[in-house]
């Protein structure tokens, strides 16, 4: 018989520990082989043959890839992300495709709480003004903040991050409104969470934080239009997708001045080049994509990435498919 094959591509992770000693207990003599994101030879030499496929999110599947595959059962993307694999070819081939559904929720939360901490308390921009002798509230001068309790924070996106999110918020004591058209205003009002329209979510809060599933129809989504409504003091937090927001827009609202800035775990292109405006803008920062990562997330993504590639193979369905 011979032995199961495994494809893993990614270029993220410096090591497959986890996954290594899920698959070898649960398909023992499996051959593991191991790509990066110019994995095309690779698909000739090896890749076609494969009974499994492990991806990282920016890896690009798309259908004429799906179809050299001869004998996959499944793709077990790493992570929430699936956009870069063509579903529709996976589902025309019997290939099932798997994500990893909220394993990170609290890391993305804890993010969105130290973004608005950032903004309302922070704690590295006074070098300066004590070179200048400025000390106690002349340091402040009129840039006196609200506390952070007296603040409202509109959430786009009300699934289960933008739930858990609302939670943190809560604790924090800001206010929450929230939008989203899949989910109904019960839901949210038993989450103490007010339902409001996308518009009036902008119109009204401190803080936006993005949470919306990035697809056709949500691609440049928030333009100039929504940012024209914000308060001039407002901040937008996006840890979903770069593509939702329409980078020129925010980059030009900020510039403007029409609104106080962003925080921005995501762009439009991924991986960058570090030369695209958005990282030279002022007022906008951007992390490197690291928002859900702790060393619990880190493992409970790379170990059910892995269960959902055993799940696959055995013919079961696991709870992540989404195909």
């Amino acid at each position: 018989m011979n032995p199961i094959k495994i494809w893993i591509i990614d270029e993220e992770w410096p090591e497959y520990e986890y996954e290594t000693a899920l698959l070898q207990k649960e398909l023992p003599g499996c051959e593991i082989h191991y790509s990066d994101y110019n994995y095309k030879q690779d698909l000739e030499a090896f890749g076609q043959y494969a009974d499994i496929i492990l991806a990282q999110i920016y890896v690009n599947i798309d259908a004429p890839v799906i179809n050299k595959l001869q004998y996959c059962k499944g793709i077990a993307v790493y992570g929430g992300g699936y956009d870069r694999v063509d579903i529709e070819a996976a589902r025309a081939k019997g290939i099932s495709v798997t994500n990893v559904h909220g394993y990170c929720t609290e890391d993305i939360a804890d993010y969105v709480a130290a973004a608005i901490y950032s903004a309302c308390k922070p704690l590295n921009n006074y070098t300066d003004t004590i070179m200048q002798g400025l000390w106690g509230a002349q340091a402040v001068k009129n840039n006196i903040a609200q506390r952070v309790s007296a603040r409202i924070l509109f959430i786009a996106g009300f699934g289960i991050i933008g739930r858990e999110v609302a939670k943190k918020a809560q604790q924090l004591g800001l206010k929450v409104l929230a939008y989203d058209p899949f989910v109904s205003q019960n839901t949210m009002l038993a989450a103490d969470v007010t339902p409001v329209s996308l518009a009036d979510g902008f119109k009204q809060a401190d803080f936006i934080s993005i949470h919306i599933i990035c697809n056709d129809n949500t691609t440049n989504m928030i333009t100039k239009k929504f940012f024209s409504l914000m308060k001039r003091t407002a901040y937008i937090i996006n840890t979903a997708r770069g593509k939702i927001i329409n980078e020129q827009d925010l980059i030009t609202a900020v510039e403007n001045k029409k609104i106080a800035g962003a925080f921005l775990d995501v762009v439009t292109i991924e991986p960058p080049t570090g030369k695209e405006k958005i990282f030279h803008t002022k007022n906008i920062t951007v992390t490197p994509h690291i928002c859900y990562i702790s060393q619990e997330s880190y493992k409970e993504l790379k170990e059910r990435t892995a269960h959902n590639a055993i799940k696959m193979l055995r013919g079961e369905i696991p709870a992540d498919l989404v195909n």
